[in-house]
């Protein structure tokens, strides 16, 4: 539809669980707002995904298909699910998607 949402997030970009905190904007005219961003403040990349979201209990599930990544998974609020759903430490990736883009890290 013609509908999008602005999202900024900040969160430390370290290994393991972190705690984020994130402010969402709602717009009707996703276009014009990436154009007036754009030219505002340039454009270091783009990040295309499709997102499936679930709850279990009190925590988030999203499984994110990224483009020119793969998929992944993103746990909110987790740590007990994590070891249910045999998840390592070890598999857990650090920063955004957009840095793993800049860096040129291929599909999982």
């Amino acid at each position: 539809n013609e509908s999008g949402q602005l999202i900024f997030y900040e969160r430390p970009d370290t290994d393991g669980p972190k705690l984020s905190r994130y402010s969402i904007s709602p717009t009707s005219d996703p276009s014009s707002l990436r154009a007036v961003l754009s030219d505002a403040l340039g454009v270091k990349g783009e990040v295309r995904k499709e997102r499936r979201l679930f709850l279990i209990g009190q925590t988030r599930v999203h499984l994110d298909a990224v483009e020119g990544l793969g998929d992944y998974m993103e746990l909110e609020v987790a740590e007990d699910l994590m070891e249910k759903l045999g998840v390592s430490k070890e598999s857990l990736v650090t920063g955004a998607y957009m840095d793993l883009l800049l860096k040129g890290h291929k599909e999982t």
